[in-house]
């Protein structure tokens, strides 16, 4: 069944007119009056509705039934990554919506070649949204990874954390399996630097605010694998239920 993200209220025997960007995804993929589609606002659980009127920019839905399904996973891990290179940035985020990251803070570093100005962050920022809302709709996730605005490294290790910060670094004695297979299951945030990695003053600055340095094994993994690999080890060693 069709999968879309609505932004708004949903509440079973609703007759609604769907936002803009659904109704166009809905005549894009040419469904008809009476199919059924899924909803979701975000918020947790999603909604069976059938299409009721499709017009050539409008599509209305009748709200059947709600359904609390959940497939995030039951700790929050996040990503603080720093900027690659765009289609990798895109790239990630994508994937690790996917794999149920629950959060995600773009970085700008000292090895970071992609520099962005106050407004070309904000067009990034609105196309990284995107992606994270069509990665959910194809997931099957009910709930949106939080994405927070890009932020320079220095000005946000300064910052208190509540999670564990995890920097991954191929300079640490041990590896993040190793250390998750004895830990319990918790909120962590993975630090994952640009394609030169976090410079020798940016770990140490790390490490002074209290990150635990972890390596990803005996390889050194690209940017774009390093936080997937971490994320997928995470979930294997402390399951997703």
């Amino acid at each position: 069944m069709p999968r879309f993200y609505c932004p708004l209220p949903l509440a079973i025997g609703d007759h609604m007119t769907l936002p803009d960007e659904v109704a166009h995804h809905i005549q894009v993929l040419r469904l008809q009056a009476g199919t059924p589609v899924t909803l979701f606002d975000g918020n947790g659980g999603e909604y069976t509705a059938t299409i009721t009127l499709l017009e050539k920019k409008r599509v209305s839905v009748e709200v059947k039934a709600f359904a609390p399904r959940s497939v995030e996973l039951p700790y929050a891990i996040t990503l603080a990554q720093a900027l690659p290179e765009a289609a990798k940035m895109d790239w990630i985020i994508e994937k690790a919506v996917e794999l149920g990251i629950a959060g995600i803070q773009p970085l700008a570093a000292q090895r970071c070649v992609v520099r962005l100005s106050a407004e070309r962050a904000e067009k990034r920022q609105q196309h990284w949204q995107g992606i994270i809302i069509a990665a959910s709709e194809q997931s099957g996730r009910n709930r949106l990874a939080h994405l927070a605005p890009l932020n320079d490294f220095q000005r946000w290790i300064g910052q208190q954390d509540m999670h564990r910060r995890i920097l991954l670094t191929p300079r640490a004695g041990q590896t993040l399996a190793d250390w998750a297979r004895h830990q319990p299951p918790q909120s962590v945030t993975l630090m994952v630097g640009p394609e030169g990695g976090f410079s020798n003053d940016e770990e140490s600055l790390a490490l002074a605010h209290g990150a635990l340095a972890l390596s990803m094994g005996p390889r050194v993994l690209r940017t774009e694998t390093a936080a997937l690999a971490a994320l997928a080890t995470l979930s294997t060693c402390w399951g997703e239920a």
